[in-house]
């Protein structure tokens, strides 16, 4: 029995730890476990795929909105509307100021779906403005705003962005003249530098006192954004305003972060009704210390403050075989003066040092010093007990008083008009491609798009992906320690089948179990007594029987 608990403790093991494995490769391929997944049509699946023994041949047609939308392009044509700017960047020095990067309209480099085509910035440390008029004007009023657009970063990011402004609307808006101070209602869309990886969701609020505009931020998400940046994959950012002042951030269709307008931007967009008084100051004779030392207390007459805090161990005794004559450093036997030494312009050349050779065997060398010890008397300086402060009067902080700046914007979703788009970017690597942007107002309309041209794009890297042992091998290069894994699983099938086949050795205690249980042997004399024994119990049952049959006659 023991025995089979043993094994079936091996076994137990064996699938605890080949489920840790699959679990590591699965969870590489999906978001964090805090993600809300939303529940989207599923209108990817209705795209025309012909599936050859080969590869995966796709019909791409170029997506078609269905129904009211703002703006879309899907740079599957001509180049549209869309105007480079031939301004230069505030601020900057001239060298660099010009937005002169380079555009161009491309396929994917991987993952390509023949005919769909992309915008790609193609230049390196280089300013890069690009922007297009609305189809029609965005109106803040009584319905949604859905912005979406697809980004790759074909050769990973250093340092860069690859946001969306949607420009305000104005009598005075010239693309050509669009730079980074043009004025914007909302900023989305990824963004890093160094290991910051961020998703932006800002939008400018005017004041209603004094007119002016503050950016709000949207707090970070709680996730980890890196995979989307480094994994050279088409991924799908999505943006949604309602007019409940609610806001969600998805990315693939998974939201990532959502919120409220009032309640979850960075700074708030309502100021506190309450502010401290900068007039008001601290009285002089104010008090802020809650403990204050004892005033009637007396140092005792025996504390010494004088006495060391540490003190010679008079117990210790010098260690036998200490070389007291000898010094714990020797002059180096083998080293020579060189060749260019010169004693005029380097003085008197000496051997270096080296540890004494005799040391090492003995205790120590030289002269030999007691080691100290903590001083018993040692009090240290006195100082009074500390007590409660009958004066303490708390912290001082100013008085509050009513905010004259204060508003109280209960829709922020109000916001002012948007009536085109820009691109105004920087960055350290080239190749970001963007691709099939829409502005509406339905999320069936923005599923829709998605599914024509997003889903197609998943559904071709899907079937390019590397089997399973390529996955394995990347997941073990961004976690080293599944290699311990991997051979332990790769080891465990052997060894349970060992454990299970292999012939068991017979034991002592097999033995003892099997043997019969007879105390001693039994000798030839022993056995003829009990054989008549036996032989004059048959003849008495014989004779019974006989008896019997009389008695019946």
């Amino acid at each position: 029995i023991t025995r089979m608990h043993f094994r079936w403790d091996w076994l137990c093991l064996g699938v605890l730890i080949i489920s840790s494995v699959t679990a590591e490769v699965e969870n590489e391929e999906t978001l964090d476990a805090d993600v809300e997944v939303e529940d989207f049509d599923k209108q990817s699946q209705e795209a025309d795929v012909d599936i050859d023994k080969s590869s995966l041949e796709v019909v791409y047609q170029t997506p078609k909105p269905t129904g009211e939308v703002y703006f879309t392009e899907t740079f599957d044509g001509v180049l549209a509307g869309w105007v480079l700017s031939k301004t230069k960047k505030e601020d900057t020095d001239d060298n660099i100021a010009k937005y002169d990067g380079r555009w161009e309209v491309e396929e994917l480099k991987e993952n390509t779906v023949p005919g769909d085509r992309g915008l790609v910035l193609k230049s390196v440390a280089k300013h890069h403005a690009i922007s297009a008029m609305l189809t029609k004007a965005f109106i803040f009023d009584n319905k949604p705003l859905i912005v979406q657009y697809e980004v790759n970063f074909q050769e990973g990011i250093d340092c860069g962005g690859a946001y969306i402004k949607l420009l305000s609307s104005s009598d005075d808006l010239n693309l050509e003249y669009f730079f980074d101070k043009t004025p914007y209602t909302i900023m989305f869309g990824p963004d890093k530098c160094g290991e910051d990886y961020k998703l932006h969701f800002i939008f400018r609020h005017k004041n209603p006192k004094t007119g002016e505009y503050d950016e709000k931020h949207a707090k970070r998400p709680d996730i980890d954004l890196k995979k989307f940046y480094l994994d050279k994959k088409t991924h799908l950012y999505t943006l949604v305003l309602k007019p409940d002042d609610t806001f969600e951030m998805l990315i693939d269709q998974s939201v990532v972060s959502k919120g409220s307008l009032l309640e979850d931007m960075v700074p708030p967009v309502n100021p506190p009704k309450e502010i401290e008084d900068p007039n008001d100051k601290k009285p002089d004779g104010w008090d802020e210390r809650p403990k204050i030392p004892d005033p009637d207390a007396v140092k005792p007459d025996d504390w010494d403050e004088d006495e060391p805090s540490k003190i010679e161990d008079p117990d210790a005794v010098k260690p036998e075989g200490w070389l007291d004559d000898e010094p714990q450093y020797v002059s180096d036997p083998n080293a020579k003066k060189p060749k260019d030494w010169d004693e005029e312009m380097d003085g008197e050349w000496e051997a270096p040092q080296i540890p004494n050779p005799k040391c090492e065997t003995a205790p120590g060398c030289g002269h030999w010093v007691r080691p100290m010890k903590n001083n018993p008397n040692y009090k240290g300086k006195w100082k009074a007990p500390m007590i409660d402060n009958p004066n303490y009067q708390g912290i001082w902080s100013p008085r509050k008083i009513l905010n004259p700046d204060y508003f109280e914007d209960l829709h922020p979703f109000k916001m002012t008009t948007v009536n085109a788009i820009g691109l105004e970017l920087w960055s350290m690597t080239s190749d970001i491609y963007f691709d099939n942007f829409i502005i509406c107002s339905e999320k069936e309309v923005a599923d829709r798009w998605a599914a024509d041209g997003w889903g197609l794009k998943k559904l071709v890297a899907s079937a390019n992906e590397p089997g399973m042992f390529s996955q394995l091998v990347t997941a073990a290069e961004d976690h080293p320690w599944l290699w311990v894994l991997y051979i332990l699983t790769l080891a465990l099938p052997v060894g349970l089948g060992v454990l299970f086949c292999w012939p068991a050795k017979k034991t002592d205690e097999d033995i003892d179990f099997k043997k019969p249980d007879i105390s001693k042997p039994i000798t030839k004399g022993e056995l003829k007594p009990e054989r008549e024994e036996l032989e004059d119990d048959e003849i008495e049952l014989e004779e019974e029987k006989e008896n019997e049959g009389t008695a019946e006659d």
